[in-house]
């Protein structure tokens, strides 16, 4: 079954800290996988935070779009009206913000059972999808 990946996912995967050495490698082993999922939204998000001018080594754009245009070959949801209802469908109630609740509503439209964030609640079940956070 495919899983969907978070925008921290792919920002692990760049991370020079040293402290965030076990992430990175953990990051780097979900996107060498073959059923890995990622949306339009996630995409959006890593070039904002990547090339960041006050982030910690923003990255330059070319090299931002490049690494997306590499992560491409996943399956890629599209930001759609089906998403945008869906997303408002998940209530606030959950505890997630909007964007969060994007991320849920595009991984359950793809047919991921697993959502795969360390900014999520780890276990809990959303519309049919299950959080996971790999760094545990």
């Amino acid at each position: 079954m495919a899983v969907f990946l978070d925008t921290n996912i792919l920002l692990y995967s760049i991370s020079t800290a040293p402290d965030e050495a076990d992430k990175r490698e953990r990051a780097r082993a979900l996107l060498d996988r073959d059923d890995g999922v990622l949306s339009v939204q996630v995409l959006q998000e890593f070039y904002v935070q990547a090339t960041w001018a006050s982030g910690p080594e923003p990255l330059s754009h070319e090299t931002a779009a490049g690494l997306i245009r590499a992560w491409l070959r996943f399956r890629i949801q599209d930001n759609t009206v089906s998403i945008l209802k869906r997303t408002l469908e998940i209530t606030a109630a959950h505890g997630f913000s909007f964007w969060d609740r994007a991320v849920i509503a595009a991984a359950h439209a793809t047919g991921c059972g697993e959502l795969y964030s360390e900014d999520l609640s780890h276990g809990r079940i959303v519309d049919g999808v299950t959080i996971v956070n790999p760094f545990r």
